[in-house]
């Protein structure tokens, strides 16, 4: 058993609601069938992968595909499909959070793109909540702008060296199985956060117990 100092968090599917079919649905409206083959949970095509490490502008990411697709719409139209999966961050996810401040390092790692970050902020400044879901975490890394993405190893030691966490007494949670390997590959603690499961779920696991096997 070793002691848990640091908490590392997933965003999409951890504290903000996702629902990728949402997205494929909305693409399929503007004549994308296929569009769980170019990006899922699971696996991305190269052009998204650029795109979620910043490789690439969004002006780019969407001209690139729209011209692979043949697509002859608005790219208004591109963005809101692509922004379709995005919910809603519960306000007690970042009350939960919040709270685990005072015991622990809470870091926030997202492999995400600067379109779906200004969705999602845009949606949390109309809701007075951007102040709030900043101030939950001691340092937020999107892969947009590390230049890495999970679950490469080199994304994990990043985050461990820049805030001097020690990776035995770090648990990140996620709900991407991959994800997960990738951390237990830099030596860190894991929770798979499975399907319909809450983060409000684990305070048994992180608060009433300081230990995490």
């Amino acid at each position: 058993m070793t002691e848990i100092k640091s908490i590392i968090f997933d965003l999409g599917g951890v504290i903000l609601n996702l629902n990728y079919s949402k997205t494929e649905d909305e693409f399929k409206k503007i004549g994308v069938l296929n569009f769980k083959e170019f990006y899922s949970q699971k696996k991305q095509t190269l052009l998204f992968d650029n795109f979620e490490k910043g490789k690439i502008k969004p002006e780019e990411f969407i001209s690139s595909f729209k011209e692979s697709e043949n697509l002859k719409i608005k790219e208004i139209d591109f963005i809101n499909a692509w922004n379709a999966m995005l919910l809603e961050i519960p306000i007690e996810k970042l009350q939960f959070i919040d709270g685990l401040k005072k015991d622990y390092k809470i870091i926030l790692l997202s492999n995400t793109n600067e379109i779906h970050i200004k969705k999602f902020e845009d949606d949390l400044k109309k809701n007075n909540m951007l102040e709030q879901f900043y101030k939950c975490f001691d340092k937020i890394y999107y892969s947009s702008r590390m230049g890495k993405r999970k679950p490469e190893e080199n994304c994990f030691n990043q985050v461990l060296e820049e805030n001097g966490l020690i990776a035995e007494n770090t648990l990140f949670i996620d709900d991407s199985i991959q994800h997960i390997e990738g951390a237990k590959k830099a030596g860190i603690k894991t929770f798979h956060l499975e399907k319909n499961k809450s983060i409000l779920d684990l305070v048994p696991d992180i608060i009433q117990s300081k230990h995490h096997q």
